[in-house]
């Protein structure tokens, strides 16, 4: 399908200009922020049949299709929560659409109970102390605008709610199992079931944590607002106010009341990677040092037994389990874990005990549910996925690459075992928001490498793989950092010879679909394709749609002259030129995603349509009722197949 220039939809180009702090900034497509236009929803209609005509002509797109499913039918199953002898968990076995939650062993919700559909999905779920309640999440159509709702774990039977507005809201029962604190409209509230009105506790807007010890007597308060962090503890069963922590302090720190009634908080506080602290609840202000802090090794998660306390942690991108004296602090050992992979968080009984739950997952192994048992010292494999899988043979390498200003990295290579010549090999990364990539089994990863392909993870500057300051040196006026670095592998690549720029392909999604098209109009000589998932792209307008606003901590704001200088030298929208050959690009988004607009896909798409000099393709794949996680299972295997098709086919995988 070469020359595809004279079957891409007609898209005017509007003389629209903004004069922001001094920059004339143009804006041809704004036009396409609009989905209801009839001029947008044609624009769209050719493109839908763009890129099935295109999809209809990839090679080998039916036979990934068949392996991608072939290797997800492993299903998924999630570590426990406990509450007295009921044991709650999440599973989905291959051939359901979305995950099933069980209290022993029964079922207690199945969203295609709920919605034949399929549409409806389970947000998120949290027992009462008892664990006779259970207060859940839904949201339909990939939106997740969550409403909440009670049932009674015996009967089944829904007892309260809708209440809706319960996005991303954490839920922090009372001991009485009769109310509950909860966020509704990023405000903390506190509901009593059955009753009309809800109490107002906080009334600011922030995205809030809620954490209640165990014997219900301490209520922890948590409120990110960008990089400030303020915390407050309350004492439910006096009526004085909640105690100010600390606030605006530009660390991460987290605080829970453990089973033994000792204050525990996990902060980065003078510690870029966590450490932790001990105190008195009582006098929430005076906390003494309890495990230092490990340069190489950022916290991860904090689980405290009877007698000792674990402490997660990742290096180098790697899970690892301390376990330290309960009293002390002092490090007396390892868990022992199946491998070098990726250690979920840490799951105990509410009153402690000598068990400790997490789950295990690698670049070859489906995730599992492993049991540490202190008394044994011995860790056992609890709960496996429904569902068995041949799983490809592929070996990881870490590969150690620069960056332009001398940062030293990794990146983790999976690729068939044995000597390699240089092969068709897709680049994935994220860099962004604290957030660390770690080694997971993937059905997309192993399709390509079975296939033939590479693929390569890179831990990139913005992440969270070196702790708080590893973030910071990605984000703000320092976001070019990520883009260098991604580049920077690829260059690596290249050079040590595992793969070379006519069969290298780079893959993101979100934030990494930033990063892509960063990437994209850097350096669009040096790849073959790319694929950008749900991406954000125009950097100067982005806060103005989904959940933008809340992401100006991270990138910025046009509002600021300065900030806006820094947008401007990266937003992926502003800097397509006309007359550059541009590598294949697949535009993947969804009519449902309420966190990152399709609208930035459309826009790129017609720049990118307009200004190519190339034979290579740009087209956009658009899925009408998912969101930004792309809903069931079925059209996450669509979405991984036909991404992996197109870029087979423009990287040679799949001549």
């Amino acid at each position: 399908m070469h020359h595809l220039d004279a079957s891409y939809p007609h898209a005017e180009r509007l003389p629209l200009v903004d004069q922001l702090h001094g920059h004339a900034v143009p804006d041809p497509y704004r036009w396409l922020e609009d989905p209801t236009t009839p001029e947008t929803q044609q624009w769209q209609a050719i493109q839908d049949q763009l890129w099935l005509n295109h999809a209809a002509g990839l090679p080998g797109r039916h036979k990934l299709r068949t392996r991608v499913k072939a290797l997800s039918s492993v299903g998924s199953v999630s570590a426990p929560q406990w509450r007295g002898d009921r044991c709650f968990v999440v599973r989905r076995s291959a051939d359901q659409e979305h995950p099933v939650l069980y209290v022993d062993d029964a079922v207690l919700l199945d969203p295609m109970r709920l919605d034949s559909t399929g549409l409806t999905s389970l947000d998120s779920w949290q027992p009462s102390p008892d664990g006779n309640l259970l207060a859940f999440q839904i949201s339909r159509g990939g939106d997740e605008q969550s409403v909440l709702h009670v049932l009674d774990v015996s009967t089944g039977q829904l007892v309260d709610g809708p209440i809706d507005g319960c996005r991303y809201s954490p839920v922090a029962w009372l001991p009485d199992g009769k109310s509950f604190h909860y966020v509704r409209f990023r405000q903390v509230w506190r509901h009593h079931l059955g009753a009309a009105e809800d109490d107002l506790l906080f009334a600011d807007e922030a995205s809030y944590g809620l954490d209640l010890s165990a014997d219900g007597r301490w209520l922890t308060i948590s409120a990110t607002r960008g990089a400030s962090n303020d915390l407050w503890l309350a004492d439910l069963t006096s009526d004085a106010p909640p105690a100010v922590v600390q606030q605006d302090v530009d660390a991460i720190t987290v605080m829970s009341v453990g089973p033994d009634g000792r204050l525990y908080v996990v902060t980065t506080r003078d510690a870029a990677t966590g450490r932790i602290c001990v105190g008195d609840p009582a006098n929430p202000l005076v906390w003494h040092d309890y495990v230092a802090a490990d340069p190489e090794a950022p916290l991860s998660s904090l689980a405290i037994l009877d007698k000792v306390v674990l402490v997660g942690r990742t290096r180098h991108a790697v899970g690892e389990i301390a376990i330290h004296d309960l009293v002390t602090g002092r490090l007396l050992g390892e868990v022992p874990l199946p491998g070098a992979g990726s250690v979920g968080s840490l799951s105990t009984r509410r009153e402690g005990g000598h068990e400790a739950w997490f789950s295990y997952t690698d670049s070859i192994t489906p995730s599992a549910v492993y049991c540490y048992d202190t008394t044994s010292a011995s860790t056992a494999l609890w709960s496996r996925p429904p569902g068995a899988v041949e799983v490809p043979e592929a070996e990881s390498r870490r590969v150690d690459f620069t960056s332009a200003d001398g940062t030293e990295l990794q990146m983790l290579v999976v690729g068939e075992p044995g000597e390699h010549d240089p092969r068709p090999t897709i680049l994935y990364g994220y860099g962004g928001f604290g957030q660390s990539i770690t080694p997971t089994y993937s059905a997309f990863t192993l399709a390509w490498v079975e296939a033939g392909g590479v693929f390569v993870t890179a831990n990139l500057r913005g992440g969270g793989e070196r702790g708080n300051d590893w973030h910071k040196a990605g984000m703000l006026d320092r976001k070019q950092n990520v883009f260098d670095d991604f580049l920077a592998a690829a260059e690596a690549l290249i050079a040590q010879g595992w793969t070379t720029s006519e069969q290298l392909a780079l893959c993101g999604e979100s934030n990494g679909g930033l990063l892509v098209g960063a990437a994209l109009t850097q350096r669009p000589d040096l790849f073959a394709a790319a694929a950008l998932s749900a991406p954000l792209l125009d950097m100067v307008r982005y806060e103005q749609f989904g959940l933008g606003k809340s992401w100006v901590p991270e990138f910025g704001s046009a509002s600021d002259p300065a900030q806006l200088e820094n947008l401007l030298a990266y937003s992926p929208y502003h800097r397509v030129r006309p007359g550059v050959e541009y590598p294949a690009v697949l535009f993947t988004v969804f009519g449902g995603d309420t966190r990152v607009d399709p609208l930035h896909a459309r826009k790129m798409c017609a720049a990118l349509q307009h200004a190519t000099d190339g034979r290579r393709p740009v087209v956009l794949r658009l899925e009408h009722d998912s969101g930004h996680l792309a809903g069931g299972a079925s059209k996450g295997v669509g979405l991984a197949a036909d991404m992996l098709a197109f870029l087979g086919h423009h990287t040679g995988l799949f001549p």
